[in-house]
């Protein structure tokens, strides 16, 4: 068996994300032999990995030392996967100072904790549903179902929902919301190509996904609701509203991240629960642990990997020196298991506080804007899974998606018995 060092490690082949997870002893040695190491390798542009907790906070710090554009994610460019980065996108994601605090500001309202403890209620139901919806499969006398695919039963569908509805995407719409979101988040996976390469699966969800919105801005600019899009069509960035093409980005992004986060974290979740069962138990027997326990598995699972930025002049991390147009790398999964920021960070403990996780960015600008609500999904649907179910198990494999940006569960056979 080969040794792993600087020279041999890998944190960029998404087949090993796929077969493995998260490269963890990678990441271990970086961050003990070169927390800024210079990552040059046959196939892929060079960049800065910056592994530590506290580099990748001053970096996320510094928007005019480190650019979003024009690198937003480390890819192989010797695969296809990396060719949607070329696509003209228009997004918070690749947005710097000023411009993006003037973008992000026009629904940031809408995911304020008031503004979500108002709708909490409603992401209850919408909960409640989802569950119920598998509690009668499960107790349907002619069914001979045992065990529940986790991720597309259970998981993808709150967060779905609830983005969906704050968009005004009718609920018999979702399902292809759903497909168009699996296709562009794990368009590196074969099981989404469906015999096309990355980039056209990219491109023709992206063009189905515009086609939907398009008509749905349309209907809102005739007539006006309560929800985000019509928020989008009313507002204006120094005197001039947003485009047509502004607003179908907004609504792709918001999609996007509003679904596929929370997904991963509850599945991630999910797993490590049922691989924790002194945790689970603990978390069965007082529900109070909930709170820390939603941040603990937002740190344990990670759901996005990294961000690039790129240096706009030269300057210095941890006395190394990057010079300016040089990218750097900020994996946050590294991060969650700092050693020195984290007591023991290889236990899950679903009571640990403190737990400054950086599962939703460096506390920067470009820090989640979603984090909030998140939080209140991953509360709401634990709770609702703790009451409902008892005796959890694994099935089967976990299967992860092919990708070394998002940290993805595609599939996750999980049994369990309804509580009477």
């Amino acid at each position: 068996m080969t040794t792993l060092t600087l020279e041999n490690l890998d944190i960029v082949n998404a087949d090993l994300y796929a077969s493995q997870g998260y490269p963890w002893e990678a990441w271990d040695i970086l961050r003990r032999e070169a927390p800024v190491y210079w990552y040059d390798r046959p196939g892929i542009d060079p960049f800065w990995v910056i592994s530590k907790h506290d580099d990748i906070l001053a970096v996320s710090r510094e928007p005019e030392t480190f650019a979003n554009n024009p690198r937003l994610i480390i890819y192989p460019k010797s695969s296809d996967e990396g060719d949607s980065e070329t696509m003209p996108e228009r997004h918070l994601l690749n947005m710097d100072p000023p411009e993006h605090g003037k973008y992000r500001n026009l629904v940031n309202r809408r995911f304020t904790p008031r503004a979500l403890d108002l709708v909490e209620p409603h992401i209850e139901a919408v909960a409640d549903e989802v569950v119920e919806r598998v509690v009668t499969a499960l107790l349907d006398e002619a069914s001979t179902k045992e065990s529940v695919e986790f991720v597309t039963e259970l998981s993808a569908r709150l967060p779905l929902a609830v983005i969906c509805d704050m968009l005004g995407v009718p609920a018999d719409h979702w399902d292809r919301v759903m497909r168009w979101t699996n296709e562009t988040i794990g368009a590196g996976d074969p099981e989404y190509q469906a015999g096309r390469s990355r980039a056209d699966t990219v491109r023709d969800a992206q063009k189905e996904m515009f086609a939907y919105f398009g008509e749905l801005v349309a209907e809102r600019r005739a007539e006006p609701s309560e929800d985000i899009i019509s928020l989008l069509l009313a507002a204006e960035i120094e005197g001039e509203p947003l485009s047509d093409f502004e607003i179908l980005w907004y609504c792709f992004l918001l999609i996007l991240g509003g679904n596929e986060t929370t997904r991963n974290a509850t599945s991630g979740g999910m797993a490590a629960l049922i691989e924790h069962p002194d945790q689970l138990a603990r978390l069965q027997a007082d529900h109070a642990h909930l709170p820390t326990a939603v941040e603990e598995i937002q740190r344990w699972t990670t759901p996005h990997n990294q961000f690039a930025r790129t240096a706009t002049h030269d300057t210095e991390v941890r006395g190394q020196r990057i010079e300016a147009g040089q990218n750097v790398g900020l994996y946050y999964a590294s991060a969650n298991r700092d050693e020195d920021v984290f007591d023991d960070p290889y236990r899950f403990d679903v009571g640990r506080d403190p737990n400054e996780h950086l599962a939703f960015g460096g506390y920067g600008e470009h820090f989640c804007l979603g984090a909030n609500l998140a939080r209140v999904e991953l509360r709401v649907v634990f709770r609702q899974l703790l009451e409902r179910f008892t005796d959890y198990e694994l099935t089967g494999d976990v299967e992860r998606l092919r990708s070394g940006f998002v940290g993805g569960i595609k599939h996750l056979p999980v049994r369990f018995r309804v509580v009477a």
